[in-house]
């Protein structure tokens, strides 16, 4: 009986540290709408200023998808997860879901946890990797890498590549029968960047398809891998931007 008893209050010692770490839906006011993201702290990012990763999730998905592809990893190499929803689940637009809102996203971020300001990150998949790749351009000296899966940088950014103040690292994976994003496409991406002195990196999945989901235990590890080589070598500076009404 003793022995059962004991083992009752190890569980429910335990419980508390397990709950801590599920991934919690919340809110922020962001340009005076109310927006919803989903966060993820493993018990092996408190304590210390740790580096965090802003998700941005694909066409018809929301911030969780992502977060449940990386808590594994995550919870190993002590990463803390934002995914944010974006404003229309089909994909994201500049002005409602641009730099002022992960800006915002970020720094109400750094409010409840301990973050690294000079290890924050951007990882996203396909309309979420076109959407990171132009946020850590016109963010280049706010974020310290970038990395994308399936993703391009589109006309509207192009021009933007020219005066980034900062060379921002930014890693690409995509597959080479991806049918949504040809490899064509990317490797046209990935040279420009390059060209214009980007530390860019291509990485081509033979037989890989569009679905990250189907191999992202492989794919995440490669993408930490990048990521954590990097941080800024300063204090983050945002950029603002006047995008309209």
């Amino acid at each position: 009986m003793m022995r059962v008893w004991l083992t009752v209050a190890f569980l429910c010692a335990a419980w508390p540290a397990v709950a801590d770490e599920k991934i919690t839906k919340q809110t922020l006011s962001s340009g005076g709408v109310e927006r919803a993201y989903y966060l993820l702290v493993p018990d092996t990012a408190k304590g210390k200023p740790a580096p965090l990763i802003v998700m941005l999730h694909g066409s018809g998905r929301n911030g969780k998808i992502l977060l449940e592809h990386w808590q594994g990893l995550a919870r190993k190499e002590g990463i803390v997860l934002v995914g944010p929803d974006a404003n229309e689940r089909q994909g994201w637009h500049m002005l409602p879901d641009g730099p002022h809102f992960l800006h915002d996203l970020v720094e109400a971020v750094k409010q409840s946890q301990s973050i690294d300001p000079k290890r924050v990150y951007v990882f996203g998949h396909s309309a979420g990797a076109i959407h990171g790749l132009a946020l850590g351009v016109l963010e280049s000296e706010y974020f310290a890498a970038v990395a994308a899966h399936a993703g391009v940088i589109t006309e509207d950014v192009a021009a933007f590549v020219e005066r980034a103040p900062r060379k921002i690292p930014i890693a690409l994976w995509i597959g080479t029968n991806d049918r949504l994003f040809p490899l064509n496409l990317v490797r046209s991406t990935h040279k420009a960047l390059v060209s214009r002195g980007f530390a860019a990196e291509l990485t081509e999945i033979k037989g890989h398809t569009h679905d990250y989901y189907g191999r992202s235990g492989s794919i995440n590890k490669e993408v930490w891998a990048f990521l954590q080589k990097h941080q800024l070598e300063g204090d983050p500076k945002y950029q603002v931007y006047n995008l309209g009404k």
